[in-house]
């Protein structure tokens, strides 16, 4: 399933974040490296490949809400960085790994897409909100 996903003028957007599949199971996105994902040492920002992850479990989440939810908001994110990247692609794949009522958490597989080589493994969890 993929999900049409508004992110004009936002964020992801301006970071030129692509998606290739959107549900309530997994996400996967993808990003080619252009002059303003970088950083000044020449190398991807790292910045960059957390708004890949964060955004992909972001939108796993909304796939994912309960019923009667009307949003969530991330608590807890990490990431530990495996990898560099200066030109290619970026790829994406998140999973969620726990969809309850009250929390979500979503773990991310940072890629360069060329190479397979992994740069990034990412966790987040997500608390479900509902109307008050």
């Amino acid at each position: 399933m993929t999900a049409h996903i508004d992110q004009a003028g936002l964020l992801p957007d301006l970071l030129g974040l692509e998606w290739l599949e959107v549900g309530p199971e997994k996400v996967r996105g993808r990003f080619a490296i252009a002059r303003h994902h970088m950083a000044p040492n020449g190398f991807l920002h790292a910045a960059c490949l957390i708004a890949l992850a964060d955004t992909a479990c972001g939108y796993g989440c909304m796939a994912a809400l309960p019923k009667g939810a009307e949003g969530f908001t991330t608590i807890e994110l990490k990431s530990n960085f495996l990898g560099a990247a200066r030109d290619g692609a970026i790829a994406c794949e998140a999973t969620c790994a726990h969809a309850g009522r009250s929390t979500q958490v979503w773990d991310a597989v940072v890629t360069h897409d060329e190479s397979g080589r992994t740069l990034a493994l990412f966790r987040c969890t997500q608390i479900v909100l509902y109307p008050r």
